[in-house]
């Protein structure tokens, strides 16, 4: 199944031979570009990898997908590759995305290459989200489908194994290279969104292998389960419903960024915020603060946006809620008071003026906002009624209700 815009290329893999592969490409400008890792013996034409492919296509993202080296339609040897250089492979395909197109942004991968991608990703560092199928927690998962021939490749060096079908042969380098790598270290340190898809009923890999995953990892991370849905996702549904959750997913954290937004964020001053439409939808754009730290802003669908971000009003509250909770720590820290914890929701809304009895204005609308303060710990109800007045006195409270001058030019 190919996208409409799907190119073959191919590419030097990690051991110097010509890996084949194929780059779907959306009808307009991707909203980000993915890599995807088949599955052991697999290769890029797969039907899970092709369905993915699709989906994620159809949603606007590009996807590079490629024979491991020896498999498919890329040169080399099987059966001198092994785990370490799929790893070393999928970093080489990622550097041709950044040096002919863009890096990828997120990295698939289905069973034995979920796993290879989960190690791969501390060297592909522009990478923000990761999700496997059906993936095994180790790499020495795959030698349990080795049966009988474990112990002639053993005693051999190398035996020839049949699998779905075909058969290929294994040397014992590959068995000493899958024992030698702890997938737990790598998952702890992983640094990026991780979404975990098994299937309760997989044949091949028990869904305990992506509760090990999953429990090894750290926070931001997913588990979806695919109900009914085999090992290889032969079920075209199956396929579309994980493009779709990685989509959405990775809407979240991919900074969707026009031409040449990136070096103007960069270079934002300490002290400076910048705002730059990203192009993708009307409302659509990124947010640098002091070139320190990247934000999205955006307007829900509702208001004709399209929701990758909080909405200008929801930052304003943001501020409001964060500076209240600052102010009230910092002076229960200089009064030495039992304050546990702050919580701070703020709601906004436009009231009618004779609605508002403290308002100045009396006709048509203004602007309500609504702050709710839960304080914990073990206080008085006097030290209580003094955090709330102290909440009243943080900046940003005094900002909203003080005179404010904003001076507007065009910049050259």
């Amino acid at each position: 199944m190919a996208a409409k815009n799907s190119k073959k290329i191919t590419f030097p893999g990690s051991q110097g031979d010509d890996l084949a592969a194929r780059l779907d490409l959306p009808s307009g400008k991707p909203l980000g570009w993915v890599l995807f890792a088949h599955c052991f013996t697999c290769s890029k034409d797969v039907l899970a990898a092709s369905r993915i492919a699709a989906g994620l296509t159809s949603r606007g993202f590009a996807v590079l997908r490629f024979d491991f080296t020896g498999l498919g339609s890329s040169d080399g040897d099987f059966s001198n590759t092994n785990f370490s250089s799929n790893v070393d492979d999928l970093v080489a395909a990622a550097d041709y995305l950044k040096a002919h197109h863009q890096a990828p942004d997120v990295l698939v991968g289905h069973s034995l290459g979920g796993a290879a991608v989960l190690v791969a990703a501390g060297r592909i560092p522009g990478a923000r989200v990761v999700a496997t199928v059906n993936a095994p927690s180790s790499p020495a998962h795959v030698a349990e489908r080795f049966g009988c021939s474990l112990e002639a490749i053993e005693q051999h060096g190398a035996a020839d194994v049949t699998l779905g079908g075909r058969t290929f042969r294994i040397q014992k380098q590959f068995l000493e290279d899958i024992a030698e790598h702890s997938m737990a270290e790598a998952i702890r340190n992983l640094r990026k969104a991780l979404i975990v898809f098994h299937a309760p009923r997989d044949e091949i890999v028990s869904i305990d292998e992506a509760s090990r995953i999953f429990l090894s990892a750290k926070h931001p991370k997913s588990f979806v389960s695919l109900d009914g849905a085999d090992h290889m996702l032969h079920q075209g549904e199956d396929a579309d419903y994980v493009a779709g959750a990685i989509a959405a997913l990775s809407s979240r954290y991919i900074a969707q960024t026009a031409e040449g937004v990136d070096s103007e964020l960069a270079s934002t001053a300490p002290g400076d915020v910048s705002v730059i439409e990203t192009g993708k939808g009307m409302f659509a754009n990124l947010v640098s603060i002091g070139g320190r730290h990247t934000l999205l802003a955006d307007e829900p669908e509702s208001h004709g946006g399209t929701d990758t971000g909080p909405s200008p009003y929801d930052y304003l509250l943001t501020a409001l809620g964060a500076c209240t909770a600052m102010t009230i720590r910092m002076y229960a820290e200089h009064k030495q008071l039992p304050l546990e914890r702050t919580s701070v929701t703020l709601r906004h809304s436009k009231v009618h003026a004779e609605d508002c009895a403290a308002c100045e204005t009396k006709t048509g609308k203004v602007d309500r906002i609504e702050r709710e303060i839960r304080i914990e710990g073990l206080l008085t109800e006097a030290q209580r009624s003094r955090l709330l007045e102290i909440a009243d006195r943080c900046p940003v409270h005094r900002t909203l209700h003080s005179e404010v001058s904003i001076e507007t030019k065009l910049s050259e």
